[in-house]
């Protein structure tokens, strides 16, 4: 059976891919900082590995087939993002296993036709009302860069949509790699039980090694 921890296991989409993972058959581990809100929210006889995600050893890690990586921090702490994807790929370089999927932004996908071609963090960043919270986008988009750099550890990115919200299953999915994704209404929207799927998919059936890719309801 399939060993995957879930960093993050109480948030939105870390809850989701747990509550999937385990629907799905797989031995799955919430590795949080707080047993109790983990036992609170997901089930009193789940297991769990209780430590702060930066003092995750290559032997915590190791014991996994799989860790997802669904960290969520304020905006004042952001740059958390890269930093924990730093750590968790210095513990693991030269494996193969675990592997690693991180949740990654909507601000690292492309929007625009091919002339104006952009990052969706640079329409965030043009307005002022979004100055409170940009910081998140910016870096995770700082996130997948570093990752595109990483060949000697097994990972994959998975980017919502625009709109990232808890939510059911959605009855049809759009899969995309770079580019913003938009159903026939012009929206683009990933409900946080679609990424479960997405994830739990990925993890079933492996198909992107070493880079990202986009899922929103469709």
């Amino acid at each position: 059976m399939t060993k995957v921890g879930i960093i993050g296991a109480t948030g939105m989409a870390g809850s989701a891919t747990f509550k999937a993972a385990q629907n799905a058959g797989l031995d799955v581990t919430a590795i949080v900082r707080n047993a109790d809100k983990a036992k609170q929210n997901l089930g009193s006889d789940i297991q769990i590995l209780e430590t702060d995600a930066f003092n995750l050893t290559k032997s915590d890690l190791e014991q996994f087939d799989v860790v997802v990586d669904a960290f969520a921090t304020a905006p004042e702490q952001a740059y958390l993002h890269t930093d924990l994807a730093a750590h968790l790929v210095a513990v693991l370089r030269e494996t193969d296993s675990p592997r690693l999927i991180f949740i990654l932004g909507a601000g690292s996908s492309f929007v625009g036709n091919v002339e104006q071609r952009h990052y969706a963090y640079d329409d965030i960043k043009a307005d002022p009302n979004n100055a409170a919270w940009q910081s998140i986008p910016e870096n995770q988009l700082y996130e997948l860069n570093f990752l595109k750099d990483v060949k000697n550890v097994n990972w994959t990115g998975i980017s919502p949509g625009q709109l990232f919200v808890p939510g059911e299953l959605a009855t049809k999915i759009l899969y995309g790699k770079d580019d913003m994704l938009f159903d026939e209404q012009g929206r683009s929207q990933t409900t946080s039980e679609t990424m479960a799927k997405a994830i739990i998919d990925e993890i079933i059936t492996p198909a992107h090694k070493q880079e990202r890719f986009i899922v929103t309801n469709g």
